[in-house]
């Protein structure tokens, strides 16, 4: 049986746990540092759709960010809120 990109993206997002945060500063390379509702912060970068679609994000921003299982110091900025 073929796998379709839905059966991948529900893949990638069960290897991470998705978090609400707040970025604090921005860096070269689409690096930020962004302080999550329990005070943690974490070094994220953008997702592949943010870099594609070339979504501005700022200091200040609040975004949903996706944690990987295994190292919990890195991040990925999955969406920008409003």
């Amino acid at each position: 049986m073929k796998k379709n990109k839905t059966d991948r993206k529900q893949k990638e997002v069960k290897d991470m746990v998705v978090v609400d945060g707040t970025v604090v500063e921005a860096f070269a390379n689409a690096m930020f540092d962004v302080k999550l509702d329990n005070g943690a912060i974490i070094k994220c970068t953008l997702s592949g759709n943010i870099r594609r679609f070339k979504i501005r994000i700022n200091p200040d921003d609040r975004v949903q960010l996706g944690i990987g299982i295994y190292d919990s110091t890195k991040g990925r900025i999955l969406y920008r809120y409003n």
